[in-house]
């Protein structure tokens, strides 16, 4: 590694700006939530409030039926952790520990399903739940990602770093496989299912575009479709209480990350079983 003064100033100065450019427009965010809506107009801008306007969370709160959209938002996502935990851990445990036929296609298919997006493949989905009658519901929101390429293949390289060793010794003790999963993999693994659970509670509590398809009352919309509609009032959108709802809506992901991250890094620095 480079270790010229020159290239340790250059490093510390794109830190700085990769700093500035992630952090400032949430702090752009956390600053106008708390703002006067004359504060929000103001040229040049206030970076500072002159008086904390907590006002602006109750009026967010109450603009729509919030709490519907906050559970409909907790629902959905824990479901989906569940049911990506209850089909990706198999699935990894079976592509990394066994030999079955037609392997290695079932697991390039996989990769493919982890290079298409989402909104290339949402038509025929959208189609079949239809024919399914699970439009407008949860369960329409759920079952499209009940499980999770990238999930299987993090996973997979994780249980491959594994000693095949401790696993022999653990069936030489009459240990079946789950219990090799349950007491040996997972525990090893614990890092990268954190990391997988953030990633994945990130991606749907913020999911805007498919709750946006397939919803349409507020029987099923969650919190993203809710803050979305702040914007869409008479005059034009205030702009401390539009703030207001996204700060409430990202609350929820820096608190789980704060208690997460060191099983985040943990996760990448991760290189075998010491």
């Amino acid at each position: 590694m480079n270790s010229s003064p020159i290239f340790k100033i250059a490093n510390g100065i794109g830190l700085v700006l990769l700093f500035i450019i992630f952090a400032v427009p949430f702090v752009w965010m956390a600053s106008t939530a708390f703002k006067s809506l004359g504060e929000t107009m103001t040229f040049p801008p206030v970076w500072i409030p002159e008086a904390l306007q907590w006002q602006n969370f109750v009026e967010a709160w109450n603009s729509g039926p919030f709490l519907k959209y906050f559970m409909n938002s907790v629902v959905v996502t824990l479901l989906i952790l569940i049911l990506q935990f209850a089909t990706i851990i198999p699935a990894a445990y079976a592509f990394a520990r066994y030999e079955f036929p037609l392997k290695n296609f079932f697991f390039a298919l996989t990769m493919i399903c982890l290079m298409i997006p989402s909104q290339l493949i949402f038509l025929p989905v959208y189609l079949n739940l239809s024919s399914w009658g699970i439009l407008d519901t949860i369960w329409g929101l759920i079952l499209p990602f009940a499980t999770s390429a990238f999930g299987i293949f993090l996973l997979r390289q994780s249980f491959m770093q594994v000693p095949e060793e401790l696993l022999e010794a653990a069936r030489l003790d009459d240990a079946s496989e789950w219990q090799i999963i349950r007491k040996i993999m997972l525990p090893l693994a614990k890092p990268v299912l954190i990391t997988l659970a953030l990633f994945s509670f990130i991606a749907h509590w913020n999911d805007y575009f498919w709750p946006l398809v397939m919803t349409t009352t507020d029987q099923a919309r969650t919190l993203p479709l809710g803050i979305a509609m702040l914007r869409q009032v008479e005059g034009g959108a205030a702009w401390n209480v539009v703030m207001a709802g996204n700060l409430l809506l990202v609350l929820p992901i820096l608190v789980i990350f704060f208690f997460a991250q060191k099983h985040i890094i943990r996760a990448f620095v991760y290189t075998g079983v010491k």
